[in-house]
């Protein structure tokens, strides 16, 4: 039987011993020779350093890094000053930041996904410096990246088909850090509610041409809410070469995570929703934990052969291991609060490695013409098993339990197993295979820019049994799926854009209840439609963008119980995004999104529905206010959350939500030292609210986060 782990709060891991000898090592270094500067310079300049801002534009693919007035798209870059001002515990709380992305889990564990327009994206599919499959996959620590790029929309000709078959509705790409043009030494001791401890460190040195950063996280004790536990321990080594026309760089990382006693979905029997608990309170049973251990590392080489012509190379690989048990609460009856408990043991582990390779040459002075073409690969291999522990009741109901008063139980019997426990073998392999081709032409001093492209790919699944581990089919799909899109800039600090651009997305697996069950349906595509505007106005930056979205859906038919994809989601919406700096010391990120989604084109009785979980509305403001105080800002932000349907049939909906969050940062030099204190407190009311209905399996809810104090003390040597 399976069980959890004791651990000694402050018990310093491998990912802590590495960090702390190479701060020392760095610490050791000779410091170069600098001018004196006032305590008045130090305070002024680290605050302007602190300042919490958003990048327009970004990496973009295949098609390189482009501004944001260059591109058809629309893109956005969180950078490390945000990461290191709000101190978010995972990437999903450095993504609520943006408008257009909320934040769900999975069933009873701890793995984060993200519902950009409408659509999932899964933590499987977040991308690491432009390659698929090397981030680790359920929780991602941000204290390694010193960039979040969001993109909006489809993406299947830039970034190529996601292997984990989501992002339809958009994609977010991670930068590792490396180091800048100065020496950074900086030391973080951080504090969340109610006993969350940690530290971290980041330095960086620049020797002529050759840079390196390290920087290493350590965190653990409870959060805010009750007994839930998380420890955090991560590491990271950048190394970069720049010599003009070489370029190159080596990231290797390491992130272990554990959550102990996580506060899960609650799965809903019932037609109507429960009485909603105190903010902070966990009906996870003691048994339940996450453990992840990720070793991932990317290889980059750029070499300019032309003034105008750069190949690229790079390669990535990531070996993960985890295993948990995770805990659910089934809800049969809303007023009482009874129902069931669950469990289910999953140890997994993943081996996975990309490449990618290509030319980017750009042509031509009065009409200009850039063009790309490459090819990439990526081979994922999920090896996992899995122990149903439902006790002795063989329809799965679970362990009878009430949700309003839970009781801590035993691990319950095991009901049903699937694989090897001890040394789990393939469950599945995706293999990933593409060739690109695109031709950007510039017209009229480059006012005018068409973007035509079109990407080859080749998506195969090998599905193997739980049962003993023998091949059970595959499928393949071969497909070209284009892009085209269109920039116009009349005026300087006006640019529309329009695109056509598509997913390309893993075929579903017809479920229990259809006569077809297990067959496993061939990937297929999606297609996405854009127009939009962006306007730049001095340092504030404004976009509005309209899209559809058309994807296939499958039903069991009621009649003939086959399952087969024979209907159409459409997803439409408005979004509008504005940031910037409205006058010297008062900085703004905000937007607002409205998402109509809707199944179509089918005899289905959730024909004219809503798919769950997506809200109608979501809208961000954050701003930030240096004082004439020297060295103090304020910061605030407010998030909205609009209804969603809780069940496929449309009859039980969540309210909408708004919580508030509230901050300050106070920079002062001891010494030449510049030191940073920051305080923020997330959901100032403690509101209880319910989060999201996101879910691909059941009509489940989840609870949002209790009012959260967080501080930090930084200091940069």
């Amino acid at each position: 039987m399976p069980t959890t782990s004791t651990r000694t709060l402050g018990q310093l891991g491998d990912a802590s011993r590495i960090g702390l000898a190479a701060i020392l090592a760095f610490g050791a270094a000779p410091a170069f020779a600098q001018e004196t500067k006032s305590a008045q310079d130090i305070v002024v300049t680290a605050q302007r350093e602190n300042a919490t801002h958003v990048e327009n534009g970004g990496s973009a693919g295949v098609l390189g890094t482009k501004a944001a007035e260059d591109l058809p798209f629309n893109l956005r870059s969180f950078d490390e000053t945000l990461i290191l001002n709000q101190q978010p515990r995972s990437l999903g709380e450095v993504l609520e930041n943006d408008p257009t992305v909320r934040t769900t889990y999975g069933y009873g564990n701890a793995a984060e996904s993200f519902v950009i327009r409408g659509f999932e994206l899964y933590g499987d599919d977040v991308g690491l410096n432009g390659l698929y499959g090397i981030t680790p996959r359920q929780l991602i620590a941000p204290e390694l990246f010193e960039q979040v790029q969001v993109l909006n929309g489809s993406s299947a000709f830039l970034n190529g088909a996601a292997p984990g078959g989501s992002g339809l509705g958009g994609s977010v790409n991670l930068l590792l850090k490396h180091a800048g043009n100065e020496d950074l030494n900086r030391v973080t001791l951080g504090y969340t509610s109610d006993s969350h401890f940690g530290g971290s460190f980041d330095v960086a040195r620049r020797f002529g041409d050759f840079g390196v950063r390290i920087n290493g996280n350590y965190q653990d004790g409870q959060t805010g809410i009750d007994r839930e536990d998380r420890k955090t321990q991560v590491l990271g080594v950048g190394l970069d070469w720049n010599s003009g026309p070489v370029r190159l760089s080596l990231d290797v990382a390491y992130q272990k995570m554990r959550v102990d006693h996580l506060r899960p979905k609650l799965t809903l029997y019932t037609s109507e929703l429960p009485e909603i608990p105190s903010s902070s309170y966990n009906f996870a049973q003691d048994y339940t934990y996450t453990d992840l251990r990720d070793l991932f590392g990317v290889f980059n080489a750029e070499y300019d052969f032309a003034p105008n012509a750069t190949v690229w190379f790079k390669a990535g690989a990531r070996d993960g291991s985890e295993q948990g048990i995770y805990g659910g609460f089934r809800l049969d009856d809303a007023e009482t609060g009874d129902g069931h408990l669950t469990a289910l043991y999953v140890p997994r582990t993943d081996n996975n490695e990309a490449v990618e390779t290509g030319a980017r040459v750009k042509l031509g002075s009065e009409v200009t013409q850039e063009i790309v073409f490459g090819a990439n690969a990526s081979w994922q291999v999920n090896r996992n098993a899995y122990d149903f522990r439902y006790g002795t009741d063989t329809s799965y109901a679970g362990v009878p339990a009430n949700y309003y008063d839970v009781e801590q139980i035993d691990l319950p019997a095991s009901l049903l197993v699937g694989g090897d426990l001890d040394d789990p073998y393939p469950i599945s392999k995706i293999s990933t295979f593409s060739a690109f081709a695109s031709d950007t032409v510039g017209l009229w001093d480059e006012r005018i820019l068409v973007t035509g492209g079109l990407r080859l790919q080749k998506l195969e699944t090998k599905s193997y049994s739980a049962y003993g581990g023998a091949f059970t089919g595959s499928q393949e799909l071969d497909k070209i799926t284009p892009v085209i899109g269109v920039v116009v800039k009349p005026v300087d600090g006006l640019s529309l854009y329009a695109n056509r651009i598509e997913s390309l997305q893993q075929g579903p697996t017809a479920g229990f209840g259809a006569t077809n069950y297990g067959d496993v349906f061939p990937p297929y595509v999606s297609t996405q439609y854009e127009v939009g505007g962006k306007v730049k106005v001095g340092p504030m930056f404004a976009s509005l963008a309209w899209y559809q979205i058309d994807k296939p859906y499958g039903y069991t038919d009621a009649d003939t119980l086959v399952y087969a994809i024979n209907g159409t989601q459409r997803n439409q919406g408005v979004e509008f995004t504005l940031n910037g700096e409205i006058v010297p010391g008062l900085r703004l990120i905000s937007g607002v999104s409205h998402v109509d989604t809707t199944l179509r084109d089918s005899t289905d009785a959730l024909a004219g529905t809503t798919p769950k979980g997506v809200p109608d509305w979501t809208a961000n403001a954050n701003l930030e206010w240096d004082t004439p105080l020297p060295g103090f800002t304020l910061t605030g932000r407010v998030t909205y959350t609009g209804e969603q349907w809780v069940d496929a049939a449309n009859t039980l909906k969540l309210p909408s939500w708004t919580i508030f969050n509230a901050g300050a940062r106070y920079v002062f030099a001891a010494g030449e030292v510049p030191v940073t204190l920051r305080f923020n407190v997330d959901n100032i009311a403690d509101k209880a609210y319910w989060a999201s209905a996101f879910d691909s399996f059941s009509s489940a809810v989840l609870q949002g986060q209790p009012r959260t104090f967080k501080a930090s003390v930084s200091a940069d040597f």
